[in-house]
């Protein structure tokens, strides 16, 4: 067995880490050439170019729902932060930037967090989910993606699923950041909001976009590698002509490769294989 990391000997030792961690984020971001959005308008843009929803609650097995009220709590301090928030041409979109701390102190209650050993809880647990959904919004669009941090595991079953596996990003205050760049020659709008059991989202533009964007989902299926579970697959983008309906191109995204972290029983059979 090999040594401990530092921040792995105790908790003492990785609250030490961490705020190491947010230091060099705040240093780094001083010396940052990117020109961070900080404008809002209440006037919304007149051209939707992406909107989606997605469920808040879900019935997770073994995990205390008392965690996933405080994730809405959560979500909807967020929303405040980040609802009608313009990215003008040449700014980037920084997600912790925009948010901000999310401690006891400015009203952020314990949820559900990723860790690398599955899920524990924590202040301000549950925003991955609006990071997720930002980020969807982006991958429908020409904005590009500046700074990305992939889950690495498959932590829940697909129930509900609405988008592509894999297509998520990993944010924790303020070192693990989700960040865009507005490289068109128009502003863009971000507009979030809760409605009854959903986080609601929209990226909105000036006019419509030269292209629309599909991704998708290929191959996907379950693989047993030692005594452990995988789901593999590829999501590809297909960019195609808004006039003509003519596809220009197809990009992979992502190439999944996630160790299953839930109960196996959980795998539909027909996408096992050996």
């Amino acid at each position: 067995m090999g040594r401990k990391l530092f921040c792995e000997i105790s908790p003492l030792t990785y609250e030490i880490s961490l705020k190491k961690e947010i230091a060099k984020r705040h240093l780094k971001n001083i010396f940052s050439q990117d020109v961070i959005a900080k404008t809002y308008s209440s006037t919304e843009l007149p051209n939707i170019v992406k909107s989606h929803s997605s469920i808040l609650k879900r019935k997770l097995l073994g995990v205390d729902m008392i965690l996933q009220d405080n994730k809405v709590t959560n979500i909807l301090l967020a929303c405040k932060k980040i609802n009608t928030l313009v990215i003008r041409p040449g700014e980037t979109f920084s997600y912790w930037s925009t948010v901000g701390p999310t401690d006891k102190k400015h009203g952020y209650k314990e949820g559900l967090v990723i860790s690398k050993n599955g899920l524990t809880s924590g202040y301000g647990g549950g925003l991955c989910q609006m990071a997720n959904m930002i980020h969807w919004l982006v991958l429908n669009s020409p904005l590009e993606v500046t700074e990305l941090h992939h889950h690495s595991d498959a932590l829940f079953p697909d129930e509900r699923r609405r988008v592509p596996f894999g297509t998520g990003t990993s944010v924790c205050y303020n070192n693990v950041d989700y960040r865009f760049k507005n490289t068109t020659d128009q502003n863009v709008q971000l507009m979030v909001w809760v409605e009854g059991d959903e986080l609601c989202g929209e990226l909105r533009s000036e006019r419509p976009f030269p292209c629309r964007y599909k991704l998708s989902e290929e191959d996907h299926h379950c693989r047993k590698e030692g005594d452990t579970y995988y789901r593999i697959s590829k999501v590809l983008r297909t960019v195609i002509d808004r006039e003509t309906g003519v596809e220009i191109r197809r990009e992979v995204v992502l190439n999944n490769h996630s160790k299953v972290m839930y109960d196996y029983a959980y795998i539909p059979k027909d996408e096992i294989r050996e």
